[in-house]
């Protein structure tokens, strides 16, 4: 028997036109994962490249919640974008260095962080051209 005792809401903002930050409040686990995933790919199909997911109001996160930041974090690099994990609980913090998320996915401490390391990353990766012939 599942019921919602900490029900998932999230705010959507767009500081600008190709970032959104989505702030998360309440458990991100297998019955609540699937809203993220369709705020992420509504907005992946508005334009944005650059998902902010603050999830500082995160007590707890499951491997559904992972799987969708990973997912969210493989699509959006194939259009040079980025998933910035904003002030993570401690307790989502541990997990996500355990299963090795943290190194793949930022973790950042505010929406300003993760624009600029957004903005510090390179926009595509640059194909490697010999010039040696």
């Amino acid at each position: 028997m599942s019921v919602a005792q900490n029900p998932l809401s999230i705010k959507v903002e767009v500081p600008r036109e190709d970032a959104v930050l989505l702030t998360v409040e309440g458990d991100l686990d297998m019955d609540t994962a699937t809203e993220l995933q369709h705020h992420l790919a509504n907005q992946l199909h508005h334009g944005r490249r650059h998902f902010l997911l603050d999830i500082a109001g995160v007590p707890f996160m499951d491997s559904s919640g992972m799987n969708i930041v990973l997912r969210a974090y493989q699509e959006v690099r194939e259009v040079s974008g980025g998933v910035y994990v904003i002030s993570p609980t401690p307790a989502v913090q541990r997990i996500l260095d355990l299963t090795g998320v943290s190194i793949t996915v930022p973790i950042v401490g505010s929406v300003e962080e993760a624009l600029a390391t957004a903005d510090a990353r390179p926009a595509s990766p640059e194909p490697h051209v010999s010039t040696e012939d």
